[in-house]
């Protein structure tokens, strides 16, 4: 490549380069038409925006000889109707596939982490195009291939990264610190809509819309924080049921249309629920918590970041006489000299850093102040808690029912067809040997040698099926251990890790064992998975276990009969099962049982370990 040749790339780049901030704008623009509910105009701009980073992309391979890779995941696959007629997506049904689409496009769009990354490069771009203008003026070919590599650093695939650093974590917890914060001024402005809102007939619409923000505020913190707010609502009204005579009865009123039953209905519902009255109290008091935590992080980390820019940001750009008077009225606040030259501006700099660690480093923890100070007043009381495990069990109780009649069944045929008939044969050739012992007795002790084999066949099928239904590792070294057997067992590469000390309830093992033989088959089966790490925990008198494995994802619990009938055996013991799974994968199910561990020493060693299998 020649020197002009060069040069009239780099002019070439820097332009496509100043049209990113074009970009942003209208990313910008799509971001808060989806902020006031038009959620169709995000997906179509950032996908647009990838124009131009492909067109970047292309030219960073051809002119500059660096080829970059697409990191984006692979596009959701096209809604399929089912027989009946309908489309789909979880436990919903919809007559047309267009919103179902819909939303995975958006899912497929705002997961993807290289959409993150693609944003920062289309803010940071145009300056680099300018520096690479300069650079390739001064270098010549050399600023090309560099500002490629660049350019494949931002854009390219990237590798998960396996634990972010200090700076990244403190970093994102300031930033769920202010999203705490504005999620509570959203709620607050709902809430003061729904008190104005109180007397009129539309009040129980409106407080089950504004019930989307706590809950994306619950959801949200769980995400950032790992402190889970479980929702608190009642449960909706029944439908009302006509009379003999087709009319609705409400107390001693007769209605021949079930609208006025049915609103009057939905008003006690939400009046006397203490949920929604609970979640104003918290529009209020969860903006003013957050802002008493996050103000001094935000004062410090801020005053240290315009600190360090004054002093050298400044300097690079306008030299110093120009950021002399700046720097000069930046620090008078806190009481230090003028900065007038280079000693200075090195002896200042410790205390712009010294604020800003100083305001990042207790973000983790202030967040988390935050999510327990959002989990007392969002989340259910205690009553409200026995109330909602009542009902869950009263729900469950007929799954449970259903799937015990369905194990004996399935106990019942493996009997019948597998060890009953080897029994049957094995009597048979034993009246044949009795019959030979005389006459034959070489044919009688071959007979003799088949039915030793046969028994041994017996006694392995029927310890198969005895580890069906209660392993006997389980009963001999606990869950931790088993789960490492079943691990072994497995075509995947699997890892253990998890620590518990003591024993769990045997029937809440047995339910965590063969969620976990279920979820590593179908990683295996349905997964395409190679590798799969597994992870035991019990805190807070709940049991945890952690299944991920790196295959396809895209497993959904609502078509999944193994996943529902995991969710069925869980139900028993009111455990849970949180599964994501987005295209592309990873897959990661979350297996959780409520439970308490028996620190008996009888009870096995469970030493905190990890093992490939």
């Amino acid at each position: 490549m020649t020197y002009p040749t060069a040069v009239r790339r780099a002019f070439a780049l820097a332009g496509l380069a100043l049209m990113s901030w074009f970009d942003v704008l209208v990313e910008l623009l799509a971001f808060a038409l989806l902020c006031v509910g038009l959620v169709f105009f995000l997906p179509s701009a950032i996908l647009w925006a990838r124009g131009r980073s492909r067109r970047t992309r292309a030219l960073a391979g051809s002119w500059c000889g660096v080829e970059v890779p697409d990191p984006y995941r692979p596009e959701p696959p096209e809604p399929v109707r089912e027989r009946d007629g309908w489309y789909r997506d979880g436990n919903q049904l919809f007559k047309r596939s267009w919103w179902i689409r819909v939303n995975r496009r958006i899912n497929w769009v705002m997961d993807d982490a290289a959409v993150g990354r693609e944003l920062q490069w289309q803010l940071v771009n145009p300056v680099a195009g300018l520096v690479l203008v300069v650079a390739t003026v001064l270098s010549g070919p050399r600023a090309l291939r560099g500002y490629g590599r660049w350019t494949r650093w931002w854009l390219g695939p990237r590798a998960a990264r396996l634990r972010a650093g200090w700076r990244h974590r403190h970093s994102e917890s300031l930033g769920h610190q202010i999203g705490i914060f504005v999620l509570g001024l959203i709620h607050l402005v709902l809430a003061c809509a729904q008190l104005v809102a109180l007397v009129l007939p539309f009040f129980p619409a409106l407080v089950v819309a504004s019930r989307t923000v706590p809950d994306t505020a619950r959801r949200e913190i769980h995400n950032w924080t790992g402190v889970r707010i479980p929702r608190p609502y009642l449960p909706p009204p029944p439908l009302p049921v006509p009379r003999a005579d087709g009319l609705f009865q409400v107390g001693k009123q007769l209605y021949e249309e079930p609208w006025w039953p049915v609103q009057r209905a939905r008003f006690r519902w939400i009046t006397r629920d203490p949920a929604t009255w609970r979640d104003l109290a918290a529009a209020v008091l969860v903006p003013v918590v957050s802002a008493v935590l996050l103000i001094p992080t935000v004062v410090l980390t801020f005053w240290g970041i315009g600190g360090l820019a004054a002093l050298w940001a400044g300097r690079f750009i306008s030299g110093w006489p120009a950021a002399q008077q700046a720097s000069a009225h930046y620090f008078e606040v806190i009481g230090l000299p003028v900065v007038t030259s280079l000693g200075p501006a090195l002896a200042v700099t410790p205390v712009a850093l010294a604020a800003l660690v100083l305001g990042l480093a207790p973000t983790t923890w202030l967040a988390r102040q935050q999510a327990r100070f959002a989990r007392l007043v969002l989340g259910p009381t205690e009553a409200i808690r026995l109330a909602q495990r009542v009902r869950r069990l009263d729900q469950t109780r007929s799954d449970v029912t259903v799937a015990q009649a369905a194990e004996l069944r399935r106990i019942e045929r493996d009997l019948h067809d597998g060890i009953q008939s080897r029994l049957v044969a094995m009597g048979m050739k034993l009246g044949a040997v009795e019959a030979l012992i005389d006459s034959d007795p070489a044919a009688a002790k071959k007979l003799a040698a088949d039915l030793r084999a046969a028994s041994a066949e017996a006694l392995t099928e029927l310890r198969v099926l005895v580890r069906g239904i209660h392993p006997p590792v389980l009963s001999e070294r606990g869950l931790l251990d088993a789960v490492r057997a079943v691990a072994l067992d497995s075509p995947l590469k699997a890892e253990v890790t998890g620590s518990l000390a003591g024993r769990v309830e045997e029937p809440v093992e047995a339910c965590a064992y063969f969620a976990v033989c279920e979820l590593l088959g179908n990683a295996a089966k349905h997964g395409a998975a190679r590798r799969v790490t597994i992870s035991l925990e019990h805190g807070d008198g709940l049991l945890r276990v952690t299944v991920t494995d790196d295959g396809k994802g895209g497993a959904d619990a609502a078509r999944g009969s193994g996943l529902r009938g995991i969710e069925r055996r869980l139900g028993a013991f009111d455990g849970t099962l949180t599964l994501t799974s987005p295209l592309g994968g990873p897959t990661e199910a979350i297996v959780e049982v409520p439970c308490q561990l028996d620190p008996e020493p009888s009870s096995p060693k469970t030493s905190t370990s990890s093992e490939t299998a």
